[in-house]
């Protein structure tokens, strides 16, 4: 056997090389198109009822589901994978649409993009739990780092942590679900494939969201002007459907606790868009939470992550 036979080189060495830069090229494809969701949820809300919105989101994506589901005659899950694409379900097709409109009814589109950006460490938490992945010591001091920032930004830019409004805890409680639905979806999808996987939970999640679009429109007449109804449009086709396909892509391929930091990049996008698309201004303390959490991430994308436990 040669010395350069693959057979004998270390898999925490393979771990760090191609496959992960091709996790976090995925990652990134998703990031940006998850990016835009925050400023055009913004835009949405000035005119639609939230409730509308975060239901009927994902309704329009249950129904891109269904079509593709049925073209492409896609092989249906288990009973245990069924169970399992409920988390992702209540993680990412219910729990984060809806809680993170509400939120966005009175919170800004930049701070609350700086807030979202915990997700990466409840991910990289979850990855633990479920995935049994080992990031080292450095991977957590990085991503404890950006975690905190994001609460001393939220405490500075309210006034104190005794002044939290009801926005943060609801973006606190999105983080929180959009944290399991990416960390079981990312090893759902390793079983069943990327867009299967948001496609079956978004089929699964049907009946509750059209229930709820229903109980949202009901004596209550939608009216919007066209900026609303595209916003919404983009809502429903990229942030809830296209936009899982090369996310869960890249956490698929892993690891999921380091591909997941590719979203620390996702806040300092979305305040960028959020001042040119809502002409919102950028305050001293909100570019120095963005520049301070991708430094975090930088140093937690450098880290190394050992192999999930056999």
């Amino acid at each position: 056997m040669s010395i350069k036979d693959s057979a004998i080189v270390d898999s925490g060495a393979l771990l760090s090389e191609k496959p992960v830069r091709t996790g976090l090229w995925w990652g990134l494809a998703g990031v940006l198109a998850f990016s835009f969701t925050v400023p055009l949820t913004r835009i949405a809300v000035s005119d639609l009822n939230p409730l509308f919105i975060g239901a009927g989101r994902a309704v329009v994506a249950g129904a891109l589901s269904m079509a593709l589901l049925a073209m492409t005659r896609a092989m249906l899950p288990t009973a245990r994978q069924w169970s399992r694409i409920a988390l992702v379900t209540v993680g990412v097709v219910l729990g984060f649409p809806l809680l993170t409109t509400f939120a966005l009814e009175t919170s800004s589109a930049g701070h609350a993009a700086v807030v979202i950006g915990l997700l990466p460490a409840a991910t990289a938490v979850f990855a633990v739990l479920r995935g049994h992945e080992r990031p080292s010591g450095g991977f957590w001091w990085a991503s404890a780092a950006g975690a905190v920032s994001v609460i001393v930004f939220t405490a500075i830019a309210n006034g104190g942590l005794g002044s939290l409004h009801l926005s943060d805890l609801l973006l606190f409680g999105a983080v929180i679900c959009a944290a399991l639905g990416y960390s079981e979806g990312a090893l759902l999808a390793r079983e069943i494939g990327s867009w299967q996987t948001i496609a079956w939970a978004l089929v699964l999640g049907l009946p509750a969201t059209v229930t709820l679009t229903v109980i949202s429109v009901a004596g209550n007449p939608i009216a919007g002007d066209a900026s609303s109804w595209l916003a919404f449009a983009y809502l429903g086709c990229v942030s809830m459907f296209l936009g899982f396909f090369p996310w869960y892509r890249g956490l698929s391929i892993g690891p999921v606790s380091t591909v997941s930091q590719t979203q620390l990049v996702q806040p300092v996008l979305s305040i960028v868009w959020s001042a040119l698309i809502l002409g919102e201004t950028l305050s001293p303390s909100t570019i120095a939470g963005g520049l301070v959490v991708i430094a975090c991430a930088w140093l937690a994308l450098r880290a190394r992550v050992k192999p999930r436990s056999r």
